[in-house]
């Protein structure tokens, strides 16, 4: 009787510890095999207020091409840098020769073209290359890496990001991540479910720049959170009973 005893308190001790269902932890649930999804979006990040832009001129003629491309030195050494341009509250950069030039609003390509329009009186065929310098995202939450992290590229998924912090925690709930967009002081609050395939879809699967992802914890988390001293009570008596069964059992 004793060791019955002590098998069905172990059980008991396993289903207290263990209460996380697969259903709340397994991503794109509904997805079957070998099934293929069309991907249609369109997404391009678009410049906003506060954005910082590395432009650079090219063109075949070097000389002609200088003035559009300042530098700074860098820490003395004699070194020097292209400088970065701000895109100011008014959605503008001040750009040498061509003067203010409105960008809030633009894809990367769409400022390209609108440079070339402006530099065809002064170059030939030029180049133009844009990047977003400050282009980072914060990931917080029910995550293993929570922090803010420095993108190199144009677009980032949600799944890339939650990739960069590591993964969610067992805690945290995959069917009701935050996604807070700002765009010109305007924040928008976006959920998103990763258990269905559907999420793929999501106006926020693809991220822009300084999004922040919130990852909420589940009911798990939450009960364990206000329940920690009686779980822990109810986890030592079970030892402690366990324990004790064993000592009784060997000396008999």
């Amino acid at each position: 009787m004793l060791k019955k005893r002590i098998v069905f308190l172990s059980i008991i001790t396993l289903l207290i510890v263990s209460c996380t269902s697969k259903k709340e932890i397994v991503y794109f649930q509904n997805a079957k095999d070998f099934e293929t999804v069309v991907n249609t979006d369109t997404f391009t990040p678009k410049f906003k207020i506060n954005d910082i832009l590395s432009i650079t001129i090219s063109a075949f003629d070097l000389e002609a091409v200088r003035p559009f491309n300042l530098v700074r030195e860098t820490g003395g050494t004699g070194g020097t840098r292209e400088i970065d341009y701000l895109i100011d509250k008014d959605g503008y950069i001040d750009y040498p020769i061509l003067g203010k030039i409105k960008l809030l609003g633009l894809t990367i390509e769409e400022a390209k073209a609108l440079f070339k329009e402006k530099l065809k009186e002064y170059l030939k065929d030029p180049i133009v290359n844009i990047r977003i310098q400050n282009f980072r995202i914060s990931v917080l939450g029910e995550v293993n890496n929570p922090g803010t992290y420095q993108i190199s590229g144009e677009r980032i998924t949600i799944l890339e990001a939650l990739g960069l912090a590591s993964d969610l925690t067992i805690k945290g709930r995959r069917d009701n991540v935050m996604v807070i967009r700002d765009f010109d002081g305007t924040k928008t609050y976006t959920r998103i479910d990763l258990t269905t395939k559907e999420s793929l879809n999501s106006p926020v699967y693809y991220l822009t720049q300084n999004d922040i992802v919130y990852v909420e914890p589940n009911k798990s988390a939450i009960s364990a959170s206000k329940s920690d001293g009686r779980i822990g009570t109810i986890l030592t008596i079970a030892s402690i009973v366990i324990t004790t069964s064993a000592i009784i059992i060997t000396r008999n």
